[in-house]
């Protein structure tokens, strides 16, 4: 995936998903452990678990059938998860491993505001249930009185200032990004934000109907059991004012052209701009009133919203302002606000169970204190063999890329020249950071759960603000190492590969190397031909977005990728929904050049030389049987149409029909007709 810049409330966030699948017939710990003591591949004899396969099935009706049928009849989605699949697989190996550590840590003495008595402290505030109910709202009470105190539009761009200083979130977001078109420098950005269901078409559509009717009863129950008055009355105001914020907001599509969200603003031109908002109370609350200028993402989006701000009334904002500081703290809070809180995410995505304590504690704990927990997983569990395979599989990738790029047809001999010097200046991140982060400034009490998630989140929001007018620190994770992803940065040049991905099913140092091109490789050619899809091809070789191709460059690049909108808009998960073609179009385009440049690295590595045939089936079958591995997928539906609605990326188990596009694919496995059947011509070639 590629990180994009996404204001909601305060963060310019990486867009992370996709949902990996892998049979496990034992805990996946046990597994690690198994292939550890052995030497051997932790799925099957060289990396594929042939026995979730369903060889009844035609490969051209339905590749994920064929390489995962007998595992999606045979595997239930755990209770407490929306999705299952290889992502969840290693999320539970991550997680145990790092209570593992946590638990070991808050066992031990630590001395006072060192990274182990904050992991200590943090984890123990959350794990004590008794305390929690015990202290009841009272940790929430001082929040709730500022927002009761509010009396004038002043006193209100204030209260959104905190909002967004605490992750409370407002309807206008502020946050810092590098300037994208001078990528030396940090930048000032104010975005769309504010609304609590996951997407504006959630408030209008109408099969979100009984979604936004659960919402409006989820948001009296959360008013009731702070004690707030007339809880049924507020919620359906706040629901109205909500709705009417959600009507000024970009699509997700349009909130895809990056080019369209760079609008740089002096103070004065912004408040002209969207007048009836108190710009300068906000800006100075959020620590922006000394900046010449800001660059605005959704401008017609932050107009509306500030026409909404000057004409509701305050007493709506004000209880707008507690639903929302009440659902920020719901997790923090005693047992019924917990269960209310995940009785709506119920709703949302379907997941039946509440997690196990543990779990959400971990979570919190690395939410907070991420590369402090990091730097003991990977002492423990990362190892420098893995890292340099890693690291030789990326520079292969890159090679392999570097040559598709040379021999392009339809590109332009001076783009080309470009485009490779833009590759060659790529730097690959791998397992962990180089330098870890500084969590001095950050206080962790005992036993003040709220006050610690509060002051956790603004310590987070005063480290980005820190970086305005310093140089950008091009050494900087914006994942966790124990994070099961990947993702492509364009400001930065950059693809990182965390150490909890480079795994089985992705990665095994074990397995047959076929196996290993096709899985983790393909992630890797994902992540680097992101820098060259239609969004990522926007930056220059320097990583600063700017025209750099041939407009017949961009002619003949958009014939194909009208193709893959196309292509991917006429798969229909859920009756009556369609995949979204335009929204999930740069995620299609890399799992399609993705496999090709993991194909080419694959074929570069035999230097030459035809591979063996292991167990019947040749080096090819074993590169697509990888591939296809990695994308075991079981999802819920109510999470399915949210994926659909809201995610850049196409549901798993849609993701492995890519190879229907791969002359390679029909001759591995002698396909000649079929659903994903398409003729020669068909079949869509770009990278």
């Amino acid at each position: 995936m590629i990180k994009k810049i996404m204001l909601s409330g305060v963060a310019c966030a990486a867009l992370l998903a996709g949902s990996y699948a892998v049979a496990q017939t034992k805990p996946a710990a046990a597994h690690a452990a198994h292939a550890a003591a052995t030497g051997k591949p932790e799925l099957g004899a060289w990396g594929v678990d042939l026995s979730g396969m369903d060889k009844t099935a035609n490969p051209g009706d339905s590749w994920y059938n064929y390489v995962n049928g007998t595992w999606d009849r045979t595997t239930e989605i755990p209770a407490d998860k929306s999705s299952w699949g290889g992502f969840g697989v290693l999320a539970e190996l991550s997680n145990t491993r790092t209570r593992t550590l946590v638990e070991d840590i808050a066992s031990k003495p630590a001395a006072q505001g060192s990274n182990e008595q904050k992991i200590g402290d943090l984890y123990r505030s959350y794990m004590d249930e008794a305390a929690i109910e015990k202290a009841g709202i009272e940790p929430l009470k001082p929040y709730l009185a500022r927002i009761d105190a509010i009396h004038s539009q002043t006193d209100l761009a204030a209260a959104f200032a905190e909002a967004n200083r605490t992750g409370v979130g407002s309807p206008i977001g502020i946050g810092i990004q590098q300037d994208l078109k001078n990528n030396s420098l940090y930048a000032a950005y104010v975005g769309q934000g504010g609304i609590g269901l996951p997407d504006r078409d959630y408030y209008t559509e109408a099969k979100f109907e009984p979604i936004r009717a659960k919402y409006v009863e989820h948001v009296t129950n959360m008013l009731r059991l702070a004690g707030i008055s007339e809880p049924e009355a507020r919620a359906k105001r706040v629901f109205e004012l909500e709705k009417d914020i959600a009507a000024t907001h970009w699509s997700r599509v349009q909130s895809r052209q990056t080019e369209k969200l760079y609008n740089p603003k002096s103070l004065a031109e912004l408040a002209q701009m969207a007048p009836g908002f108190d710009w300068t109370t906000y800006l100075k609350g959020t620590g922006f009133a000394d900046q010449s200028r800001v660059i605005v993402a959704q401008p017609s989006a932050i107009e509306g919203t500030a026409k909404i701000i000057a004409s509701a009334p305050i007493d709506t904002w004000k209880d707008y302002l507690t639903v929302r500081t009440i659902r920020a703290s719901a997790p923090m809070l005693p047992k019924a606000f917990v269960d209310e809180n995940f009785a709506f995410a119920k709703v949302l995505t379907g997941t039946p169970q509440l997690p196990d304590r543990w779990k959400r504690g971990v979570g919190v704990v690395n939410g907070v204190l991420g590369e402090a927990v990091g730097q003991a997983y990977v002492s423990r569990y990362f190892t420098p063999e893995t890292k340099a395979k890693a690291d030789e599989l990326v520079h292969n990738l890159i090679r392999a890329m570097d040559a598709r790029l040379a021999n392009l047809t339809w590109m332009a001999p001076e783009t080309k020249a470009k485009a490779r010097v833009k590759l060659a200046a790529f730097t690959p991140k791998i397992g962990y950071p180089d330098k870890w982060r500084d969590y001095s400034a950050l206080q962790i009490v005992p036993g003040d759960l709220v006050g610690n998630a509060f002051r956790a989140r603004a310590f987070e929001y005063n480290r980005q603000l820190a970086k305005m007018g310093k140089p950008v620190d091009k050494g900087e994770w914006f994942m966790t190492p124990m994070t099961v992803n990947a993702y492509a940065n364009p400001v930065m040049n950059e693809v990182v590969f965390p150490a909890a991905i480079l795994q089985p099913p992705f990665f095994d140092p074990n397995a047959d190397m076929a196996v290993n091109y096709g899985a983790i490789g393909a992630v890797i050619g994902h992540e680097l031909s992101h820098h060259f899809d239609d969004q990522g091809r926007k930056y220059d070789p320097q990583g600063n977005l700017a025209d750099w191709w041939t407009a017949a460059d961009v002619e003949r690049f958009k014939t194909g990728t009208d193709k893959v909108i196309a292509q991917y808009g006429g798969y229909e998960p859920v009756k009556g929904t369609h995949v979204n073609g335009e929204l999930t179009l740069g995620e299609n385009m890399a799992d399609l050049a993705g496999l090709a440049v993991a194909y080419d690295a694959y074929k570069l590595s035999l230097h030459g030389k035809a591979d063996r045939v292991i167990d019947g089936y040749t080096g090819d079958q074993r590169f697509f049987l990888g591939f296809g591995q990695v994308w075991r997928n079981k999802m819920r539906e109510a999470a399915m149409m949210q994926q659909l609605t809201t995610d850049p990326h196409s549901p798993g188990q849609l993701r492995p029909n890519v190879v229907r596009n791969f002359d390679q694919w029909y001759k591995a496995f002698n396909v000649t007709s079929g659903a994903l059947y398409l003729p020669p011509e068909q079949r869509i070639h770009i990278w």
